[in-house]
This record gives structure tokens, C-alpha cells and sequence, in this order.
């Protein structure tokens, strides 16, 4: 699923393994998501948003759409 989640992270001068820490993943997890190889879950991807503070659709592109 594409993503603006290393835009982010850069942006916020977090790196992989301090966004893994404030998600409950690992640093490997945070990597998957960035690359678009693997989706986050509903859960994740709402921790995500509130990460960073913003709207879910914000970060992550809807394919459906």
C-alpha cells in the first residue's frame, strides 16, 4: 500500500528504530511498511495516524479510491 510513512518519519527526525519504539514494532516492521511490502494492519495503521498526528487517509493511499 503506498505510503508517506519515511516522509514522515524524516520530517519528524525519528528514526526506523524510535517509530518502531512509539508503535510496539520492530525497526525490520517499520522497514516492511516503508518499502510497501507489507500492509499494516487496521490497528497499526491507526497508531500510525496518531503517531504522527494525522488522518489515516493523510498517510496511506487508498487503493479502492
Amino acid at each position: 500500500m503506498k505510503n508517506r510513512l519515511k516522509l514522515l518519519r524524516v520530517e519528524r527526525g525519528w528514526t526506523q528504530e524510535q517509530l518502531g519504539q512509539a508503535l510496539g514494532v520492530s525497526r525490520q516492521a517499520v522497514i516492511a511498511l516503508e518499502t510497501e511490502r507489507h500492509d499494516p494492519s487496521l490497528d497499526l495503521a491507526y497508531r500510525i495516524a496518531a503517531a504522527f498526528d494525522r488522518p489515516v487517509e493523510e498517510i496511506f493511499e487508498n487503493p479502492h479510491a
